[in-house]
């Protein structure tokens, strides 16, 4: 059983400020139970009481999690006043405090989990926990043996940053252009990441998508733009995973 103001409760759920809540039970718009709500502060029983709000259910959504097929000129932030966002991207979500785990960059594409779990997010990114992270990538030049070495002992990118050790998986290579495709393992998100790190081998990343993230693979049926929420068996994954 969980406890909650009347007007957190319906905060959380996006049906206004605490302020505007107040305002809209004045008014008499918020009904617990097919009551009138007496009071914005009033305490909330999440697991049985019944919310309406104009007449319509509100109910208490307390987690949420969604796997984005992130597309190429979108942001991966909440929130940003000039460009379009990841959270921009998803229409039908009940909460407010929803954030991306990590950041792809804005010309990257690929998978992206998108939750209020905070717990969860932590345990994904810190590179002390070794969560997988692959990547499928389109690079300059003809990746070798010499490379795949160079990835596994540890890239030193700079003063301030030398990359753990990666697993770099060449799968073909194309003369004409003069370009290898890739896969790419790593276990942090630093920024800009994989770029530099095939800066650092005299390469250039043209195309880059992330496809896994620890257990969460992407979802191949997801155009880009296009998400879904995680079924309970991926979310119960990740978090044996971490």
């Amino acid at each position: 059983m969980a406890l909650l103001r009347l007007d957190k409760y319906l905060a959380d759920m996006q049906i206004g400020s605490r302020s505007e809540v107040k305002d809209l039970v004045r008014k008499g718009k918020v009904r617990i139970n097919g009551l009138p709500a007496a009071k914005a502060d009033m305490k909330i029983n999440t697991d049985s009481d019944v919310v309406y709000v104009d007449g319509q259910p509100v109910g208490y959504v307390e987690m949420e999690y969604y796997i984005l097929n992130k597309p190429a000129g979108v942001l991966s932030a909440a929130r940003d006043k000039k460009a379009q966002t990841v959270l921009d991207l998803i229409e039908d979500k009940n909460r407010k405090d929803l954030f991306p785990v990590g950041r792809l960059d804005k010309d990257t594409e690929g998978l992206l989990l998108i939750t209020n779990d905070g717990p969860l997010s932590h345990e994904l990114l810190s590179p002390k926990k070794h969560v997988d992270k692959v990547y499928y990538a389109r690079v300059q030049g003809h990746m070798a043996e010499r490379e795949v070495k160079a990835f596994a002992e540890g890239l030193y990118i700079d003063e301030e940053f030398t990359a753990l050790p990666s697993k770099l998986d060449i799968l073909s290579y194309d003369e004409k252009s003069d370009t290898s495709t890739i896969h790419v393992t790593v276990h942090e998100g630093k920024f800009h990441q994989v770029k530099r790190m095939f800066e650092s081998v005299n390469s250039e990343v043209l195309y880059l998508k992330r496809l896994s993230m620890g257990t969460l693979q992407l979802d191949e049926s997801l155009k880009p733009g296009e998400y879904r929420n995680l079924t309970e068996d991926e979310v119960m994954q990740l978090k044996s995973r971490t």
